[in-house]
């Protein structure tokens, strides 16, 4: 673990050469060590870049700020985004991984971050797996993501993420000439096995040739 490049953070190099680098991005009141488990079941070899969020919430890491359940701080979340993604350039160069192999898999408050990164910064990230995610800006202009690959994987029953708010967000990515895949669960917020399932099946399509 590491306090430097601005973000509390674990890095771990791949083990496999050529495997790209996992960004992880916890939920609220997570941290950098929550999805480091997962891993394994993702994406065998990767390798693992995984800061904890700036922003505390009564006392909870969150990497943007909200002012109620599913209203965002837009300026605040303008800024976390450059400031995540300038992390991730700035640990590329410091750790010496690819930085045209990094995908992110965030969970909730982390997938949002991961879509803001994608809507605000193009080219930082080749891709995202996102968990329980829901539309965090929509930028103006739109920008251009061809070539970058995203999972949505939500939950029917999700009572802070609705079907209608899922739907939102692949059409809005799509709209960047973003490859936009949507899977359903049966479930709600949590993450599942099947969430796993769907995202290993992803990467490795993907990003698995190494």
């Amino acid at each position: 673990m590491a306090a430097d490049l601005g973000f509390i953070h674990r890095y771990e190099p791949a083990s496999s050469p050529g495997a790209p680098t996992l960004l992880l991005l916890h939920g609220t009141g997570g941290n950098e060590n929550d999805l480091l488990p997962l891993v394994p079941e993702l994406l065998p070899g990767a390798g693992v870049l995984s800061p904890r969020g700036r922003v505390l919430e009564n006392g909870m890491p969150r990497f943007f700020r909200r002012l109620a359940e599913g209203v965002f701080d837009l300026d605040d979340l303008r800024f976390r985004a450059s400031e995540l993604a300038d992390f991730v350039v700035a640990a590329a160069a410091h750790y010496k991984f690819d930085p045209g192999r990094i995908v992110a898999v965030g969970f909730s408050n982390g997938a949002n971050i991961a879509s803001s990164v994608l809507l605000l910064r193009p080219g930082v990230l080749a891709g995202a797996v996102l968990f329980r995610a829901q539309v965090p800006i929509v930028p103006d202009p739109v920008p251009s993501q061809t070539g970058a690959r995203v999972l949505i994987s939500n939950g029917k029953t999700d009572p802070l993420v609705s079907p209608a708010e899922t739907e939102r967000l692949a059409t809005l990515l799509r709209s960047t000439d973003a490859a936009v895949d949507l899977v359903w669960q049966p479930g709600g917020h949590n993450l599942t096995r099947p969430d796993l399932n769907a995202a290993h099946a992803f990467l490795q399509k993907n990003f698995g040739t190494f």
